[in-house]
């Protein structure tokens, strides 16, 4: 049985639910009862899962993803309920930033370690392309990419 609390304004309500054991598992806006600003989940013990907007019921916006010990392991914007634009997935001392276009990757694919780019990689329609295994060389051939 899931429990809910609302605060109501205007047309728009304040939603909380919470899972049978009363641990707080979402809190956002509804609107219509479509899923619409910024949303919170949290995991049972209370630490936030993932944060971010939506419009229409549809993921939108930057969102952010943690794990348990609520450490961050990936960020990125959503349209339209898909991953789009630069994506940052972080692991022991990694750190990968990619291009996507509705849920696929599409650009580069930039691999960092220790905070050094040691990698990068090119996609289009998620098939790499593409791959440098140096800076050196990556910034020789794509001179105008920001990172």
């Amino acid at each position: 049985m899931i429990l809910f609390l609302s605060i109501t304004t205007n047309q728009k309500e304040f939603i909380k639910n919470f899972d049978d054991e009363g641990n707080l598992t979402s809190e956002g806006w509804m609107l219509n009862n479509k899923k619409t600003d910024f949303w919170t989940f949290y995991y049972p013990n209370g630490v936030i899962k993932k944060k971010g907007h939506y419009s229409n019921d549809k993921k939108t916006d930057y969102w952010y993803f943690y794990a348990k010990n609520s450490k961050l392991l990936r960020e990125g914007s959503y349209k339209n309920d898909k991953a789009n634009d630069w994506w940052i997935f972080y692991s022991e001392n990694k750190k990968v930033k990619c291009q996507f276009k509705d849920d696929e990757k599409n650009g580069y694919s930039l691999i960092y370690q220790n905070n050094r780019l040691k990698k990068a990689e090119h996609y289009k329609s998620n098939k790499k392309v593409g791959e440098w295994t140096s800076y050196f060389s990556f910034k020789r051939d794509n001179p105008n990419v920001k990172f």
